[in-house]
This record gives C-alpha cells, structure tokens and sequence, in this order.
C-alpha cells in the first residue's frame, strides 16, 4: 500500500483548494472506490468529481437559504498551547482552546447563525468540526474534504444556521487532536422547551493521556500502529511505521503532520474487557478518567436544593473509552440522546461511545452524592459529586449500587413523535463492513483503509438505510457527519415499525460480530464523512464519505 507523507499532503491539499473547488482536490476517480449502485450499495462504476455536489456548489447554499438563517452570534475562540490542571496535583503541558478544559460552553438559540473565528496558535494546522450539527456542508470542518486545513498562525470564520435544539459539541477533524484538549460543549437551546427543571448541568467526559509522563496522542498512535508483538511498545521503541510518513491509502485523514514517534511510558492496553461491549474494552490504557476536566481525587462539584429538578446533560469526549454513568442514589429519566428528544424512559445507569450524548431529569435528594462515569471495561472512574446539604465528599474510588442496576441502551428508545422517521421502505442501502484489527491495526471500512477519494453515493431526497456489519473483534461507535439517522424501533413497538420508530441519533455503537440498520433522509447536499469515533481506528483508516450525486 503506499505510503504519504502528511506534510507533503498538506502542501498538496492546501494548494489544489486555492486553485478552485475544495473537491477537486478529494473526488478523484478512483478505480475500484465504493460507488453505490441502486439499493445495494455495491461497487459499481465510478462517478466523475462533477457528479458530485461539493461542499462550494449552489446546492449546499439553496439547503442553508431553506434554514432560514436567523440572528448571528459572533464568537471567537482560540486555539493554543495550554497549562491545564487537572487537579489532586496533576498539571500537563497540552493544547485547549481559550486555555481551559473543556472548552468554555458555547450556548446559541435554535434558528439563529453562528458565527465562530478560530484563531490557531497551535504548531500544526487545525479545525472545528461541530459534531452531530446539521449544518451546511463547507462549514463541516474536515480538511481535505470539506475545507482547507487552517494553518498554524492563521485564523478561519465558521457561519452556518444552527437548525436544531439539543446538546452538541464541537472538536477538530485534524489527526488525533481530539485527544488532547480540544473540545467544549455546544449547546442549542429551544426557544420552545418543553421540559421543566430548577437547574441545568453540562458533564463533559474525557480519558486522558496527554502531557503524562511525556505521553501524547500522536505517540500513542504510533505504539498502536505498530501492532502487537512489533518490537518495543515503550518510550524509545520504534517497532512500527513512522507516524510522519502515515499510510492512509494514499491521504491523511487530517493533512497535518505529527509529532514524535514515540515518547512516554507504553499506554497499549491488554485484557481489558466488557461484556457489555462484546468483549475488547478498548486499546488505550489511560492514566486519567475526567469529568469537566477534573480528576477523581479533586472532583468538579454541583450544588443544588434537595428537591430541585436538575437536567444534566452528559457528553462523551473520549477518545478510546465508553462510559457508565450513574448518580449515587438516584433513578435518571432520559429525555433526549444525540440532541433529540425520545420518550422518557427511567433507568439506574446508562452507557456512552465516544460521541454520543444523554440528557437526563433527575429530581435531587438531601445530601452528598457520587456522579461516577466508570471507564467500561478498564476498571478506573471519572467522577464528579452533587451536593445538596452536609458531609463528607464521597471517596475517589466510589461505585454507587446504581452502575450495577438497570442500564438503558440506545436501542430500548423510542424516538419521541414530533421527531420521529416517517414509515418508508429505503430507496438505497449502503453496505459497510467494519474490518480491521487489534494486532495489525489496520481499521478500515469493506476493507480499505480512508481516502477522501473514495465516495458511496446517494441521492437528494432519498431514504437511505446505512447497514453496519462488524466483522472486527471490537465495539465502534460509528458517527454520520450532518444527519440524523433513526435507529430500528425498540422491541414491544407496534407492528410493522421497522427501521425509523428508534431514537435518533448520529452516533451508535456497533458491537462485534453484530449488524446495526439505520435510516435516515438525504436533505443536506454534500460530501460527509462516516467514521468510526475511536479517534485512533479513525486516524488509522476506518473512515469513508457519503456523496450526494448531482
């Protein structure tokens, strides 16, 4: 398979975009490249580039006219190295946005335009993506697909109408930044919200490694790439690929060069297992598991009155770590996954891929409570504590009874009905089989590793069914840029609701050895990504696009 330099795809892709269409420079026939004919999805004559709607084409600004952009909120944010502390005496060297972690909470009305300027400081080009956003296509923040990188000391302005209330969050689209600090909570208020509640919490769950012990992303992703079994997987091995000359297949998913190859102590993880996840917890083995950027040992801490109704809103910006989520005495009622509302459901704990947001009502009782996110399958916990009245703070390694009482999944929701998938057989299915593994870490979707030359296509106004087969060991929250899918309805739904009565959502775990349908209507023209959210599968190749043809 051959090989590219990142920074040589970089010079390449920043070029080919001044030039003139962005997708120029990523819809390039490519023999063999997915193509999608009729309702299977297959692999059928490839399209030319005009043959698809590119992020700068008339249809992706017709589709934001019919948004009708309201009121603009102006933003600036920066993005730069940063002293982060993490608290219990823990401070790392790492990158954040405006110095803080997480990103302060980005807060905008349903129907109004954001406007965002991002300055980067950082040593390597960057972007936002807005994540679980449908927004128009040229503001989606992927480089080399969707927009050019923005480069280390320039600035970029994403604005697009913000068309739906819910809980979101925003992130780079560049290598695995993600894992670092970069990322902040965007929440979309609902100038109709039809909850009640005394108090409103953002969680923000994370897994950290950056700064530790001379640990970084880019290193981690070096030691994983190697394999298993490839030579030294500790500081100064070099058992593996050379993560500045990265194999993507012929591109880099981000365009931006890396760090080192290696630095810091060995973080690949062995025997960490789940049955609630199939089996492979994870494959990173992460010194910190955070909440609004606090360890366990100094926990973030919310206040309210016994009584109160708090909504919390729950968010998981890890990069290699599913969460298990409960609060210490108390039930949860879950209104809403992925920004949209489902039918209340009542649950003791729940359980988050990476990517994938809850928001839950808890009404609160008198006294001092654990908020513990447990890292399924690898034994630590993020914590945070309610405190109504009096005592002592809950010990770091707390696990209340509830993380071992009812758990609900996505899939026992059901979409509430205002946002519900009209019935409908799909128009086409897109067949994706996950592939790839642990001991050669080739991530891939059918069995090729990214390229943004690569396109599944599907067509404005069609009901497309995405048909996930897992064929790897390992769990993969799966993620559609710019849509919302509908999963199957839950089982004691009525007869006959197939694909469509589920909850909505743009992020969804496909266990191993295990297929997931999902649906969704192709409103939003485009090119958009399809990802697997371990940000190192990702990086090392399980992405594709969906191509809207003209």
């Amino acid at each position: 398979m051959r090989t590219t330099s990142r920074r040589a795809l970089l010079a390449a892709t920043t070029a080919l975009a001044g030039g003139g269409l962005l997708a120029a420079c990523s819809s390039d026939s490519d023999p063999g490249s997915p193509s999608g004919s009729g309702s299977h999805g297959g692999h059928g004559k490839d399209a030319a580039p005009g043959d698809y709607v590119a992020p700068d084409d008339p249809e992706v600004a017709a589709a934001e006219r019919r948004r009708r952009p309201g009121p603009v909120r102006e933003v600036s944010l920066t993005a730069a190295r940063a002293r982060l502390d993490l608290g219990g005496g823990v401070s790392v060297d790492s990158w954040a946005y405006d110095g803080e972690l997480p990103g302060r909470e980005l807060r905008i009305t349903a129907g109004d335009t954001l406007a965002l300027t991002l300055a980067n400081h950082l040593p390597q080009a960057t972007s936002l993506h807005w994540h679980g956003l449908a927004l128009r296509n040229d503001m989606d923040g992927v480089p080399g697909l969707t927009q050019r990188p923005v480069r280390a000391g320039a600035s970029h302005t994403y604005r697009f109408a913000v068309p739906h209330p819910g809980t979101y969050w925003f992130h780079p689209h560049a290598g695995v930044q993600q894992d670092r600090g970069l990322y902040a909570p965007l929440i979309v208020e609902d100038p109709k919200e039809p909850l009640a509640y005394d108090k409103e919490w953002v969680v923000v769950l994370d897994d950290w490694v950056d700064g530790v012990q001379g640990s970084t992303p880019d290193a981690v992703l070096a030691e994983l790439s190697s394999g298993m079994g490839h030579g030294d997987a500790g500081a100064g091995g070099h058992g593996g690929m050379d993560h500045g000359e990265m194999d993507h297949g012929g591109a880099s998913p981000s365009g931006t060069p890396t760090g080192p190859a290696r630095s810091g102590p060995p973080r690949m993880m062995m025997g960490a297992t789940s049955k609630l996840l199939g089996g492979d917890a994870g494959d990173v083995a992460y010194p910190y598991y955070l909440v609004n950027g606090r360890t366990a040992k100094d926990p973030h801490t919310f206040r309210a009155r016994p009584g109160d109704r708090v909504r919390i809103r729950l968010v998981n910006a890890g990069g290699d770590t599913a969460f298990r989520v409960a609060l210490g005495g108390h039930a949860m009622t879950v209104t809403h996954t992925d920004g949209f509302p489902v039918e209340h459901a009542r649950t003791d704990a729940l359980l988050l891929g990476m990517g994938e947001r809850y928001d839950v009502l808890v009404t609160v009782g008198d006294g001092v409570f654990p908020l513990t996110a447990v890292a399924e399958g690898k034994r630590q916990a993020a914590l945070a504590v309610l405190r109504t009245g009096g005592g002592a703070a809950p010990a770091s390694d707390v696990r209340p009874r509830e993380l071992s009482g009812k758990l609900l999944t996505a899939e026992k929701l059901r979409a509430a009905e205002p946002v519900r998938l009209a019935a409908g057989a799909p128009d086409r299915t897109v067949r994706l089989r996950l592939t790839g593994s642990m001991a050669r870490y080739d991530w891939a979707i059918n069995g090729r590793r990214y390229s943004p030359k690569q396109r599944y296509p599907v067509r404005a106004g069609e009901r497309v069914r995405l048909s996930f087969v897992n064929d790897t060991t390992m769990w993969h929250p799966m993620h559609l840029h710019g849509h919302t899918f509908a999963l199957a309805s839950p089982p004691g739904a009525r007869a006959g609701a197939a694909a469509g009565g589920g909850a909505r959502k743009d992020t969804a775990i496909v266990l191993p050895g295990r297929r997931l349908d999902v649906d969704f209507d192709a409103d939003n023209p485009g090119l958009w990504m399809l990802h697997c959210h371990n940000v190192y599968h990702a990086e090392s190749g399980m992405m594709t696009v969906l191509g809207y043809r003209k």
